[in-house]
C-alpha cells in the first residue's frame, strides 16, 4: 500500500442493548492485567484508581454476561488476577477487529479522499 500523509485511526467501542460494554480502556486494562498478573498493578500503570478499574471491568462483565478476570484474593500468596478464557478471546477478537477496521479505514481514505491522503 502507498504511504499516506493522512491517517485514519479508529477507536472501537462495543455496545450491547444500546449500552457501551467494551472499548479501548477496558482492553488496555485487560492487556496490562494479563502482563502484570494484577488488576491493581494494571490500574497503577494506567494512573487510575483501583476502584475505578475494578468498577469499569465489573460493568463490562455485567453487560457482556461473563467474567473477564479470575481474581484471587491477597494474603500470603499475594493474590492477583488473570484473564478468563472468554476474556482472552474477547480481547483477541477486539484487537483483530480494531486492526481490520483501521486497515479498511486506510483503504477508504485513499478511495474517498485521495487528494488529502497521498504524500507529494
Amino acid at each position: 500500500m502507498e504511504e499516506l500523509a493522512l491517517e485514519v485511526r479508529m477507536s472501537i467501542r462495543l455496545f450491547f442493548g444500546g449500552e457501551k460494554c467494551f472499548g479501548p480502556g477496558p482492553a488496555a486494562l485487560l492487556e496490562a492485567t494479563d502482563r502484570l498478573g494484577s488488576l491493581r498493578a494494571a490500574a497503577a500503570e494506567a494512573d487510575m484508581a483501583y476502584s475505578k478499574a475494578w468498577t469499569s471491568l465489573r460493568a463490562c462483565e455485567q453487560a457482556l454476561g461473563f467474567p473477564l478476570l479470575e481474581r484471587e484474593a491477597g494474603g500470603r500468596r499475594g493474590g492477583g488476577s488473570r484473564l478468563t478464557p472468554l476474556g482472552r478471546d474477547l480481547l483477541a477478537g477486539y484487537r483483530e477487529l480494531e486492526r481490520r477496521m483501521n486497515e479498511e479505514g486506510a483503504r477508504l481514505l485513499l478511495e474517498l479522499l485521495p487528494q488529502l491522503a497521498m504524500v507529494e
